[in-house]
């Protein structure tokens, strides 16, 4: 006989003339499909109820990011501006609204650097481009109070360029340049704008080349000019004072971003006695239209929801997340946003009081009369309620009501979050109960076939007796006869 391990079907097939191996096939089937095809079932909602929660949480971070965006922007909030660029020019910075405009700024200086020029070296042929040498050695370069850093000079850069280059390579905001023209060539240094950042140099060692140049000749200081040095100042450093609303401020530079938070101001000229006026723009977009904004996206959010969850005429076009008590409660936290102070003073401090309602199916309605009113009555208070130029505890506008109902909904531990991870873990034990079935039938095949096999076997033994018994009778009956 065939063996089980070499070729069970086969085995099976022979003797007895019945296909045993079409029905230990059709029994592991009808015992298997089954428990398969309710498993299978149960991954496709698990998967839809998955993907459902997924889209959920991810409209919601989508109508939050939007809203925060939208009232980020210039539209709503107007940017700043100023009556006269060419003297002063503003920009927003990021974080927040500029306050305390309108505000009042006379640039009464501009704040200047240190700017050194040596003297024209007329050993240079400006037509050829021949460079004149510096001789080499160490200058120690120094800017206000900091380090002195070293400037070393050796044959390989024994040059203005050289020089140059190596001053600019310091590290310290000291730029250097070479100037060549007719006359000849000169280096020009700056330094940092600022009255406390003043710039010296001063020779650490120096050694004079063939041409007899030496470093000494770069070597300057504001209290003495070493001897030997060819350097001059062109223009002292001095900060830039500026008025602001009658209060005189001083500043190292020409571009100041702490005088009005969130603002920078750029100096772009000294106007001593001419006021220049810092403000912002009227919004190019009311509150009237972010309130309708609000309310369509809302709606949009709202009825996807309410699809998800929809009881249907029966089970079979049900929302697949019908009962989910997660999505009940995410409705019912967005729900509760008409009624949310916005502000703890004033006539007007919820939505509700700005004509915002909600209907039967949890979208809301917007009553534009009552709006209109309402901004018509205190237009500064509304824009303030629902847009502050800046938030408070008690005053977080319409971005910050929505982020904080997002972030409730979607905290650690809470039923959005419990509700997903059920799910994910309800994926992976339906997967689990596949593989583990998948080994039971592959088990119960085994089985079925060792059984079936043992039976052929004994019919093969019977029929062979049959035979034998029915030879043998014949014999007898012929013999007798």
């Amino acid at each position: 006989m065939t063996s089980v391990s070499s070729s069970i079907l086969t085995a099976l097939g022979a003797g007895s003339g019945i296909d045993t191996a079409s029905l230990v096939s059709s029994l592991v089937s009808a015992t298997k499909e089954p428990r398969q095809t309710a498993i299978t079932s149960r991954q496709t909602l698990n998967t839809a109820r998955i993907s459902a929660l997924a889209s959920a949480s991810s409209s919601l971070d989508t109508f939050a990011d939007a809203l925060n965006s939208l009232l980020a922007g210039t539209g709503y909030s107007g940017a700043p501006a100023s009556n006269d660029p060419s003297i002063a020019s503003v920009s927003a910075l990021p974080g927040g609204t500029p306050t305390g405009l309108p505000a009042q700024i006379e640039v009464r200086n501009l704040a200047t650097s240190r700017t050194l020029v040596s003297a024209v070296n007329a050993n240079t042929d400006a037509a050829s481009g021949a460079a004149a040498t510096v001789g080499t050695g160490t200058l120690m370069l120094k800017v206000g109070s900091g380090a002195a850093v070293p400037v070393t000079i050796t044959s390989a850069n024994n040059s203005y360029a050289g020089l140059a280059a190596a001053i600019n390579a310091s590290g310290t905001g000291v730029t250097a340049s070479v100037i060549t023209d007719s006359q000849g060539t000169r280096l020009m240094m700056k330094g940092p704008t600022g009255a406390a950042n003043d710039i010296s140099l001063t020779v650490s060692s120096s050694t004079p080349d063939a041409s007899g140049a030496s470093l000494d000749q770069f070597a300057w200081t504001k209290a003495s000019v070493p001897a030997g040095s060819t350097m001059a100042s062109a223009a002292d450093p001095a900060d830039a004072v500026i008025l602001l609303d009658g209060v005189e401020q001083h500043y190292a530079g020409n571009t100041i971003d702490g005088a009005i938070p969130y603002l920078r101001i750029d100096l772009n000229k000294a106007a001593p006695g001419t006021s220049v006026t810092l403000a912002t723009t009227e919004p190019t977009t009311s509150m009237r239209d972010l309130m309708v904004e609000f309310v369509d996206a809302y709606n949009t959010l709202m009825k996807a929801l309410n699809t998800a969850t929809s009881t249907g005429t029966d089970s079979s076009n049900a929302g697949v997340l019908n009962g989910e008590s997660s999505i009940r409660d995410m409705k019912r936290q967005l729900s509760q946003m008409v009624s949310a102070q916005l502000s703890s003073t004033g006539a007007y401090k919820t939505l509700n009081d700005l004509g915002v309602s909600t209907n039967r199916d949890g979208t809301l309605s917007l009553d534009t009369k009552a709006l209109d009113k309402a901004i018509a009555a205190d237009p500064k208070a509304i824009t303030q309620l629902l847009n502050p130029s800046v938030k408070t505890a008690t005053n977080i506008g319409l971005a910050g009501l929505m982020d904080s109902v997002r972030d409730n909904i979607k905290k650690d531990g809470g039923p959005l979050a419990t509700t997903q991870d059920k799910y994910e873990k309800l994926a992976k034990d339906l997967t689990d109960q596949l593989d583990k079935l998948d080994t039971q039938m592959t088990n119960y095949q085994e089985q079925l076939t060792k059984v079936y096999s043992a039976m052929e076997t004994r019919l093969s033994a019977l029929k062979a007796t049959q035979s034998y018994l029915q030879q043998q009778v014949a014999l007898w009956t012929k013999n007798d006869n």
